[in-house]
């Protein structure tokens, strides 16, 4: 069973995210919140599986609810360790078409999906479960409009955290360059004439060995420590 935590600031709405949520028998609703002061206690004191936030928040109340949540202080990332206290909640974050530039900063933050607010409902629970296991969810249309807004727009620069860089293999480092140009986990192999089981293990080691939590964390982390520098045309590995 799935917990989820309802964030939206429209009494309505989350009236009706958590009677559809709670309609799904692998889903439970266990609270709901109405900006993001109430949504970081709320995710303290309800410790939900998945936050579901709806974008319409202010931007800056937005990324700082999700920072907060993704990465409270004193809380492991990892769950399930004899003596360790329970992984932090994934956040999925609903957002209009027309707000697809906050991606970026969303995911600096530590945001692990991205589903349109027009989605069915059978989108909706399906990547609340997809996120709960701690993989990634984005659209095609956000994939594409995230990966374009680096290339053109963000300007690399060194990053503590960039010592993981030095600790991937050389494969795994092709397997991060393919990830951050989009694609998919067929496509890798096929590029790598490799087994897609194969690739998956590759994904997962990259993202241990980088710190990040999701798939889309590590585009960023590809393009932020240096791996891939912007490009008018296309991503392109660094020397």
């Amino acid at each position: 069973m799935v917990s989820v935590l309802v964030v939206n600031d429209q009494s309505l709405q989350r009236l009706a995210l958590r009677m559809l949520l709670t309609a799904e028998p692998s889903l439970t609703v266990v609270g709901e919140a109405a900006d993001g002061d109430a949504a970081i206690r709320a995710s303290a004191a309800l410790r939900p599986d998945v936050v579901v936030l709806d974008s319409r928040l202010s931007r800056a109340d937005a990324i700082d609810t999700i920072r907060r949540i993704s990465r409270p202080a004193g809380v492991t990332r990892i769950a399930g360790l004899p003596g360790e206290e329970p992984a932090a909640p994934r956040v999925l974050v609903l957002t209009a078409a027309d707000r697809e530039a906050d991606a970026w900063a969303a995911l600096r933050a530590g945001a692990g999906g991205f589903l349109l607010n027009d989605a069915d409902p059978a989108e909706l629970t399906a990547a609340i479960q997809v996120v709960a296991t701690g993989d990634a969810v984005i659209t095609p249309g956000l994939t594409r409009a995230l990966i374009d807004a680096v290339r053109h727009q963000h300007t690399v620069r060194p990053l503590p955290r960039t010592a993981g860089l030095g600790a991937l293999t050389r494969r795994e480092r092709d397997v991060l360059i393919a990830v951050a140009s989009g694609w998919t986990n067929a496509e890798i192999a096929q590029w790598l004439s490799i087994a897609p089981t194969t690739v998956k293990t590759h994904v997962s080691n990259v993202l241990a060995k980088i710190g990040a939590r999701a798939r889309v964390q590590a585009v960023t982390f590809a393009y932020e420590s240096g791996l891939i520098r912007p490009a008018a045309r296309g991503a392109t590995a660094a020397a």
